[in-house]
């Protein structure tokens, strides 16, 4: 007979799916707060796209960049800064700037050996050519004035490099502002050339070459004076951009104008007389694209909300975050900051975003009229910071809006200024009373040395023209110098005036008022001029600089002290001060310090003056072997004040050019950078937190770490924690059951098998019984 027995696995799974139905419901909870995780992150994700679109329209910059668009591209480019005002011009271009080139005397070969070998120093000087004529590349009668802001530079052709192609390597490895190249122009015999182009353009950057004559073939070759003995011929003339803007004529030594439309760089690429006009404008095409942006953002943003939280009446389902207020929250802040009108917006014209052609649609999203906003951009485009960004606008235009801080209440807000914000400077002594000559003056006058520069009483200076002729004596002469420089005073509409006297044969020229100043410098606006050298026998005093002489300055600057080396050379006032400047401004430490100072010379005196302002700001001049030379010994220091004054009427506290609102007041947070101007009243500063801003900060309080986003982000994530921890005590639990159930089954089983067996036993016994009884 067939064993009977019990499907145990089939029993024990059916039951076990009966006690897991738990299981299953957590696990439906479970996908529910993953369902809403997923969504919070999609409003968190079109939100974040929204702040960042509208952090285009909260950024000052974004309204205050401008475009400059040339009629004739082929002319000129052009490129403006903040600082430019929208305008429109009329450009003609002449010439464009050029570097001079020079090309040498042919030669045979590029290798072979010029001259024996005799080490020979060359120097390199630039400056401007004057006068004459030019004939076939080669100048007559030309002067040659150096260019004193930019020192020679020299170095050494000997037996190593005295080729062609060793001169080359020679000039171009020294950097002395020249490129040197070979050229092979054909001609029979001596077709190699040696040419040279200056490094940068103008016409102060043309070059005179010397050479100190120890070798005479390589003197021979490298030896270049426009006014004098030529031995290179020019084969292109440094040159500088001519240009006239608006009718004014303008030169500049580059191709890149920067300093004659403020605030606008102008990049000349074609010469040619046609004019173009040039417009600088403000950039509306920039604030358009971020306006569009900024509503498509929200568009999208307010899609994923809508289908997050809507019910979808055909299909009868609501979204994952329907009824959820944290997001009916978010929505409705957003759609009220819109629809409010702006404080603190003054006499701005635009105080809502429907003027500039945004307004809402029946279906909840934004819409941009863009006819209307390029109207409001033509009329008001100075008022569109205050509607979206954070911007203060300033009555004043010498008062200028830097920031705020988020303490920062709209308002209009009162500016006074009680102290002006100065630089700490250190100026010198003036002039001397009388400049003694050093040598007998020549007694010719005539074109080359007429010519003088006189500052008298630290009055400024006043161009001389002295009488040519040819004079007896020194005294002759200095009684007619005398008369020329006080006539030429009187032109000018001087008071002052000078005493020439003669001992010894030599001049002493002095100021006719006790305690007077006078100094004296060459040209008298003829460059080349060597009037004052041939009076006194040497360039004014306190323009000499020799190094190792006077070429030393210790200097402090707001505290770092460093050693100044000037460059060797002789300069007009101007120069001085250009040289000296540069000389500072150039020091390793002042450099590491981020410390820098402007040099002026007037009224007889330098000023050295740092650019910083305020308290910190400090010049101290205080020794060197140029101090007596440049400062008469002594250099009278004057600290730096920093501005002072109010804010809508409380003390604001000032550090340098920049006055910060008080503490506590609607104001705080605001800062003002007072750059001139008179103290006392100085109108008012309008603050407003456009709308790009507020919506900025509304979402910054909702993204954030502790916003509301993440806080039901992360209590679902806590209940999901809590749903797996008590789906794990279950799942525990089960697997408890399953093995009582088996093992309760099993042994029913096993009972079931025995009486199985023990009645197929008794049957079989019983089958057997009529056997047994026959």
């Amino acid at each position: 007979m067939a064993t009977n027995s019990i499907d145990v696995n089939s029993i024990v799974s059916q039951l076990m799916q009966v006690e897991s139905r738990p299981i299953t419901q957590l696990q439906a909870k479970e996908a529910k707060y993953l369902a809403k995780i997923s969504a919070y992150n999609a409003v968190k994700g079109s939100l974040t796209s929204f702040q960042t679109a509208l952090n285009t329209l909260n950024s000052p910059s974004t309204f205050s960049s401008l475009t400059a668009a040339a009629s004739d591209s082929s002319v000129l480019s052009a490129t403006a800064s903040s600082v430019a005002a929208p305008g429109n011009y009329a450009i003609t271009v002449n010439k464009l700037a050029q570097a001079q080139t020079l090309a040498s005397a042919g030669q045979a070969s590029t290798t072979a050996s010029i001259g024996g070998g005799a080490a020979t120093k060359v120097t390199f000087e630039f400056g401007s050519i004057t006068g004459g004529t030019l004939t076939n590349g080669v100048y007559a009668g030309a002067g040659f004035a150096p260019d004193a802001t930019k020192p020679p530079l020299s170095l050494t052709i000997d037996s190593s490099n005295n080729s062609l192609q060793g001169m080359r390597d020679a000039i171009n490895k020294a950097n002395v502002g020249v490129t040197a190249s070979l050229v092979n122009d054909g001609a029979p015999g001596t077709p190699y050339r040696l040419m040279l182009t200056s490094s940068a353009t103008g016409e102060q950057r043309s070059l005179k070459i010397s050479t100190d004559g120890a070798d005479p073939a390589v003197s021979a070759l490298l030896s270049h004076d426009p006014a004098g003995t030529q031995g290179f011929s020019q084969t292109v003339a440094a040159q500088n951009a001519t240009l006239s803007i608006n009718g004014l004529a303008i030169s500049s030594a580059t191709n890149s104008v920067s300093d004659a439309i403020a605030g606008v760089t102008l990049n000349l690429s074609k010469a040619g007389g046609a004019t173009t006009n040039l417009a600088v404008s403000n950039n509306s095409a920039a604030v358009t694209t971020a306006i569009q942006g900024m509503v498509k953002a929200y568009n999208e943003a307010n899609n994923v909300i809508k289908t997050m939280t809507g019910y979808n009446a055909t299909t009868k389902t609501g979204g994952v975050l329907l009824g959820d207020s944290t997001i009916q929250s978010i929505q409705s802040k957003m759609r009220a900051t819109f629809a409010s009108a702006l404080g603190g917006a003054g006499d701005s014209a635009l105080t809502n975003i429907t003027q500039v052609g945004i307004s809402f649609q029946k279906d909840g999203t934004l819409v941009v009229d863009n006819a209307k906003l390029q109207k409001a951009l033509t009329e008001h485009f100075d008022d569109f910071a205050g509607l979206f960004a954070s911007a203060g606008k300033t009555s004043d235009s010498l008062v200028n809006f830097i920031g705020s801080s988020n303490k920062t209440a709209p308002g209009s807000y009162a500016v006074e200024v009680s102290t002006l914000a100065s630089r700490g400077k250190a100026s010198g002594a003036t002039l001397p009373s009388a400049l003694a000559g050093s040598a007998a003056p020549a007694l010719d006058i005539d074109a080359s040395n007429d010519k003088l520069s006189v500052n008298v009483d630290g009055l400024g200076a006043v161009a001389v023209s002295l009488t040519p002729g040819s004079y007896t004596d020194a005294a002759a002469l200095g009684a007619k110098v005398e008369a020329d420089i006080n006539a030429a005073l009187a032109a000018a509409g001087q008071a002052g005036s000078v005493k020439v006297t003669e001992n010894g044969g030599k001049l002493t020229i002095a100021s006719a008022a006790a305690g007077g100043s006078i100094g004296i410098a060459e040209d008298g606006g003829t460059p080349g001029n060597t009037g004052a050298a041939s009076l006194l026998g040497a360039p004014a005093a306190l323009s000499d600089i020799v190094a190792g002489v006077n070429d030393q300055l210790t200097i402090s600057i707001s505290g770092t002290t460093a050693n100044v080396t000037l460059p060797p050379g002789s300069y007009t006032g101007s120069a001085l001060a250009g040289k000296l400047q540069s000389a500072i401004n150039g020091t390793p430490a002042f450099i590491t310090a981020g410390m820098s100072v402007s040099v002026e010379s007037e009224a007889g005196s330098l000023s050295v003056i740092s650019t910083r302002y305020g308290l910190a700001s400090a010049v101290n001049i205080s020794g060197g072997s140029a101090f007596n030379n440049l400062f008469s010994g002594s250099a009278t220091s004057t600290i730096g004040a920093d501005v002072a004054g109010t804010i809508n009427g409380k003390p604001a506290t000032g550090s340098g050019q920049f006055l910060n609102a008080a503490m506590g007041d609607p104001s705080e947070g605001i800062r003002l950078q007072v750059v001139g101007g008179s103290t006392g009243p100085r109108g008012t500063i309008n603050f407003s937190q456009g709308y790009a801003h507020m919506l900025s900060d509304t979402l910054s309080s909702v993204l954030g770490g502790e916003g509301p986003l993440a806080s039901n982000t992360n209590a679902a994530n806590k209940s999901i924690e809590g749903l797996k921890k008590q789906a794990a005590r279950m799942t525990e639990q089960l697997t408890l059951t399953e093995k009582r159930y088996r093992a309760q089954f099993t042994a029913l089983d096993q009972l079931v098998s025995r009486l199985s067996q023990t009645s197929d036993f008794l049957a079989q016994q019983l089958a057997n019984l009529p056997t047994m009884n026959g």
